[in-house]
């Protein structure tokens, strides 16, 4: 089994699997709030639309993670230190 690397810890993934589902599998259903009223938000259409999945990936901000397909060694980061 693979791993991500998730706010510095490892969480493994399968073959196929996107960011958002890793998390989810893992148990992790938020992993962001909302910037009003801090909010918890996770994976909600699971298909691109809805942007409550973001995720920073590798430096890369604002990635869907019900999008994007897990890699082995990805470093995601799922809080926004200027939206804290």
């Amino acid at each position: 089994m693979s791993e991500i690397v998730v706010d510095g810890d490892p969480l493994p993934f399968v073959e196929g699997q996107t960011v958002a589902a890793a998390l989810v599998a893992a148990g992790r259903v938020a992993w962001r709030t909302t910037r009003v009223g801090r909010r918890p938000r996770g994976v909600f259409c699971g298909i691109g639309v809805c942007f409550d999945c973001l995720v920073t990936v590798d430096g890369a901000r604002g990635q869907r993670a019900c999008l994007l397909p897990a890699r082995p060694g990805m470093t995601v980061t799922t809080r926004e230190d200027d939206d804290e």
